[in-house]
This record gives structure tokens, sequence and C-alpha cells, in this order.
């Protein structure tokens, strides 16, 4: 699944869609009228965690890839699209994704306080969030998108092992410092990510996910499915602390 900083990129890349007129949209996505949407003209583009926001004038088209989507810009595939728009100065199609309509004001529907990749991430929101939660566990909290909106499982076990922490401590006893630093590390680290991704670098410095031996103790990663959502975690029995 694309993480905040992928979606961040696909944003830019659709950037020249802005202002322009949908002269074409169809699809086979559920529940979509598309003749709403022809005509309107895209007031904004943004991006929201792993969702893709095309807004207009009272309703936002939000785009989810999940685990298995794609998008292709000015091209397309032999299959059918979930949505393809096409406007005058090119076209978009994702495939295999969820497109839902969301009503309304998108200020109202989201909080960009809580996106790890907006110029509104506010740390002392997020501090006061993951206090209300003292039995929720890190690689829970880092994998919840109404806390990290944008984090995933690559970032997660990343944030874990930079600020050695257990995925399985819990938050009542993590320290004030320790949980400071971890939801710092992880605004850090989607900025880290997303210039190894432009870069093609992004898997050449992982330290964690999907290797082997840590490279601070030189000893095994334990790897476990942990947490709530039983995603694969990768972390160091000697340094990250289980509190």
């Amino acid at each position: 699944m694309p993480e905040g900083p992928s979606l961040y990129i696909l944003r830019e890349k659709v950037a020249h869609f802005k202002g322009k007129k949908i002269l074409e949209a169809d699809g086979y996505a559920k529940g979509i009228d598309m003749s709403r949407i022809e005509g309107q003209k895209v007031t904004d583009i943004r991006s929201w965690g792993k969702q893709l926001l095309f807004i207009f004038k009272g309703f936002t088209v939000r785009v989810h890839m999940g685990l298995f989507g794609s998008y292709m810009i000015d091209d397309r595939k032999k299959v059918n699209a979930s949505l393809h728009l096409r406007f005058a100065n090119g076209e978009v199609n994702f495939y295999v994704s969820t497109v839902k309509i969301v009503e309304g004001d998108v200020h109202e529907s989201y909080d960009w306080a809580v996106d790890i990749m907006s110029d509104e991430w506010n740390a002392k929101k997020v501090y006061s969030i993951l206090r209300e939660k003292p039995k929720m566990l890190a690689c829970d909290a880092l994998m919840d998108q109404h806390i990290f909106s944008g984090s995933g499982n690559i970032i997660k076990n990343e944030v874990l092992w930079r600020v050695k922490l257990h995925p399985e401590a819990v938050m009542a006893k993590i320290p004030d410092a320790k949980l400071r630093e971890m939801i710092r590390e992880t605004h850090k680290y989607a900025f880290d990510f997303l210039r190894w991704k432009k870069d093609g670098v992004l898997s050449r410095n992982w330290q964690a996910y999907e290797q082997k031996v840590c490279p601070r103790c030189n000893v095994a990663f334990k790897v476990k499915d942990t947490g709530k959502s039983k995603r694969r975690t990768y972390y160091c029995t000697k340094c990250q602390v289980k509190y």
C-alpha cells in the first residue's frame, strides 16, 4: 500500500490538472455518479495520508489505491480503470482503487494536523491524542491513520528502530521524551522517505524493514506480526526498549 510520501509524489505529478475542467469521467467504481463529475473544474488537488483528493466546489473525489492499486498519467492499461478522468491537457487513470465522493467542505472532513506530509502537521496535537490512549501499542499508533495519517509499515519499522522503541511498547509506559522523539522522527522520516523515493534509493536506506541484522547491534532482527493489524515488524531485541 502506498504510504504518505508516495501519495505526495502522485499529487505533484497531477498538479497540472488543478484549475482544469473534467471533459470526461468514467470507470467501474461503485456508487459514483460520473455525470456529476464531468464538466466540473478541479479547484484543488491534495493528499491526505494514503488518499488522493480531487477537490471540487461542494464535494471531493477521494481515491485510495489500497494494497494493489496503481495509476497511469497520459496513458492507459488494456483493462478498465476504476476511475478515468480526462482534461484538455491530459488524463489520469486509477486501477484497482477505491473511489468515493466526500460531500461538503473538504476541510471539515479531513484533519490536516495529523497528516505527516502536511504543512499543518501538529506534533503537540498528536502527542495529546496518544496520551489519551494509554493501552495502545507503539506499532498500532504508527499504523493508525487518525493519528499518523500517511504512516505505513515501512515508516513504522524504520521509526521504531531509529528511536530504539520496541513495537509492543505501551503508550502509558513510554517516557515523555521518548514519545515526543517518536512523533518527531515520524515526521522527519516521512520526508527522508520522500527524498529517497524520488531519487530511487528508498530500499537502499532501510535500516530495519526487510533487513536481517540490526546495523547498530549486529544481532539478528526478530520478525513478528505485531499489533491489531498483524503487519510484519522487524525489530532488535537488544536496542529497542519494551516499556
